[in-house]
């Protein structure tokens, strides 16, 4: 049975809305699903027994504790599966969650370009037919940068649906023996993207580290492109980014953990405490996702 959100016991007097959060149930786990090795694991300092993974029940407990309401589930794909070290969470195992508890979670199409028109049929199909409410890429894992020619007709069809897609944009850790790419998303390239598809709502995630002041500028540029917080614990988001979210970028700026990266209830308790303008916050917190994503089904 889906689980209720009480949003008057909530700090801010509302539920928050995480974009960004990894699908690592001890299912994904348990069948090697997780593209990363102890080693990431450490440098990021997850915890230990978040490494185990946890039920999609579990996680609702602690987006409880954080005051989150939704979180969005990616069904991610991670390199070409006919390649060594590529991982993907299928589409139907996120589907279950949002289907057992639709008012907590929402999925994300993770986007494979080398799959071509059977990757696009795949996405047509996530979004009509199980609800998804965007797409998510991770360019690295591609090894082209996001401009290239491999994803546009991903982003035409992200675009026909009426959905947001977003995308790792800054430089990527090493993963593991297997999972060593060059980083090759720097945020000005979502520039070109957004004037070749001013119809396609793009959101740059992991905050375009280290080149924050690219991603707000591309943002602040175009209607159509927005950026997210995520993978950075909120007192680390630096001086400009959080100047953008309390002032002339609070209509483009969301909220994101990346858990296992960072978890939810560390990084709602660290957005409180940047004391941002009370609108400014809940427009970062909630109201964006609201405008970006639609959330009908749910």
């Amino acid at each position: 049975m889906d689980k209720p959100f009480d949003p008057t016991a909530t700090r801010a007097g509302y539920g928050a809305i995480d974009i960004v959060v990894n699908f690592y149930t001890p299912r994904v786990i348990a069948e090697g699903r997780a593209p990363t090795d102890s080693s990431f694991k450490d440098q990021v300092r997850i915890d230990a027994d978040d490494r185990k993974g946890l039920t999609i029940e579990q996680y609702i407990d602690k987006m409880d504790r954080a005051g989150i309401e939704r979180s969005l589930l990616i069904a991610t794909r991670c390199g070409d599966r006919r390649m060594r070290g590529s991982t993907e969470i299928p589409y139907e195992y996120v589907h279950e969650a949002c289907q057992a508890y639709p008012h907590r979670y929402s999925g994300l199409a993770g986007i494979d370009p080398t799959r071509g028109i059977s990757g696009l049929k795949e996405l047509d199909y996530a979004v009509k037919e199980l609800g998804f409410v965007g797409a998510h890429l991770y360019p690295h894992w591609f090894g082209q940068s996001p401009e290239a020619a491999i994803y546009y007709p991903y982003y035409a069809r992200c675009a026909e649906l009426g959905i947001p897609i977003m995308m790792q944009v800054g430089h990527c850790l090493i993963y593991g023996p297997d999972a060593r790419f060059a980083t090759v998303a720097r945020p000005m390239a979502l520039d070109r993207i957004a004037i070749d598809f001013p119809e396609l709502t793009i959101i740059g995630i992991h905050l375009g580290y280290p080149w924050t002041e690219e991603m707000i500028s591309v943002a602040t540029k175009h209607r159509n492109v927005f950026m997210c917080g995520d993978a950075y614990a909120p007192k680390h988001w630096g001086a400009s980014a959080v100047h953008f979210a309390n002032t002339f970028g609070q209509d483009k700026f969301l909220f994101g953990t990346d858990w296992w990266v960072i978890d939810p209830e560390r990084a709602m308790n660290e957005v409180h405490e940047l004391n941002l303008r009370p609108a400014a916050q809940r427009k970062l917190l909630r109201d964006n996702a609201l405008k970006v994503f639609n959330f009908a089904g749910g």
